[in-house]
């Protein structure tokens, strides 16, 4: 019991710490925690050329790759002390061995020119302390921030402060519209903090993925699982989806159009070239038809001869359609395209147990019956009666 309420859970950093038996910080790895987790599916195999890359993690979606020049042997897990560019920094070793590779070419770097930084050493209990100690300047240190530039007018917001593992250094992510004079605000920074100050603009989208945080689907925002590098997103991409364009529906958290939008855009748009595309209503003996609705994945178009309405409609296929078209072109006008309305039902439909209102308490109603002669019904108490009024026996 008093071990669960010593150990602290560091969700930034994909670890949790506790103080030992000795009085020593103890650092543990946790996966499940991390931002931006990268699978090791590559796990047991071993490569000669990739034996001394790792994958270092830091806060939130900060990671880099670094070459081992210890001489220490090192595995996924350990905390290590990296090189960083003003004095080091501490973080966690997340993947080895040649998965890095592909990490190496997600991110386009070329092994044979790309200078990497060192992992100076495994990371002591000394180290692990400091470390702690200026993580928990963070938040203080934040909202401190925040205030500082609110006093310079400035049109920024200081979304996350990341301390560096030897306490001297801190990054400052900042949101901004546009661009921003804050050489004032450095200076009072590093006179209010006594550290080095680094500034670095990040975008909204960027701001949920270092937050993170579930999505309106139930899964892990897209922006802290695994997006790392993001894409302009319009309302065209809802437009072709048939999509209504309800702001508060297709934004996201940060406020912005949801990334998943971009996801089925290509199939939509492969759908859609195979339909053809109406400049007028189609014309039959018994009238016009005017297109009310499109299924673009299923590859029909709904039509009802009384315009806005959707009443009663009636489904044709692409080709169908085609067919209409080339003949209206030539002079011909089908007979009609009256069929039986079509009246769909959604094609799922929810089981009484799977019902939102299943555990709402249903009130029973109950059945009043008058009664007669002293609250009992007659004929024998309600019952129906035997033979006949039930008079003396013959």
């Amino acid at each position: 019991m008093e071990d669960k309420e010593i150990r602290q859970y560091d969700c930034h950093r994909g670890c949790s710490v506790e103080r030992n038996q000795e009085g020593e910080l103890d650092c543990q790895y946790r996966a499940g925690c991390c931002k931006m987790e990268v699978f090791n599916w590559l796990a047991g195999v071993q490569q000669e050329q990739y034996k001394d890359l790792f994958e270092v993690r830091f806060k939130n979606t900060r990671k880099g790759i670094y070459r081992n020049e210890s001489g220490q042997s090192i595995k996924t897990g350990d905390k290590v002390v990296v090189e960083a560019q003003n004095g080091h920094d501490l973080g966690i070793v997340t993947l080895e061995g040649p998965i890095v590779a592909r990490q190496m070419a997600a991110k386009n770097i070329n092994p044979a020119d790309f200078e990497f930084r060192k992992i100076y050493r495994k990371a002591k209990p000394y180290d692990i302390e400091k470390w702690r100690e200026a993580t928990a300047r963070e938040q203080e240190t934040m909202i401190r921030a925040r205030q500082l530039a609110a006093n310079l007018s400035l049109e920024m917001k200081i979304g996350d402060v990341e301390f560096q593992g030897d306490g001297t250094k801190a990054i400052f992510y900042y949101i901004a519209n546009g661009r921003v004079d804050f050489r004032q605000l450095i200076k009072d920074f590093a006179e209010e903090f006594h550290i080095r100050v680094e500034m670095k603009q990040i975008g909204a989208r960027q701001e949920a993925g270092l937050i993170g945080g579930l999505g309106i689907c139930g899964r892990e925002l897209c922006c802290s699982n695994y997006i790392s590098s993001f894409k302009s997103i319009s309302t065209s991409a809802a437009r072709c989806q048939d999509l209504a364009l309800n702001p508060l529906k297709l934004a996201g958290q940060c406020g912005k159009l949801k990334c998943c939008l971009n996801y089925e855009v290509a199939a939509y748009m492969d759908a859609q070239s195979r339909l053809p595309r109406l400049h007028g209503p189609l014309e039959f003996q018994d009238g016009l038809a005017y297109l009310a609705k499109t299924d673009i994945l299923a590859g029909k178009m709904y039509f009802t001869y009384e315009k806005g309405s959707l009443a009663s409609l009636y489904p044709l296929t692409a080709e169908e359609v085609k067919n209409v078209i080339s003949l209206n072109r030539k002079g011909v006008k089908p007979e009609t395209i009256k069929s039986e309305p079509v009246n769909e039902e959604p094609e799922f439909v929810a089981d009484e147990e799977e019902s939102i209102n299943r555990f709402d308490n249903q009130r029973r109603k109950k059945k009043h019956h008058r009664h007669k002669n002293g609250g009992r019904g007659g004929n024998n108490g309600g019952r129906p009666a035997q033979g006949g009024n039930n008079g003396g026996q013959q």
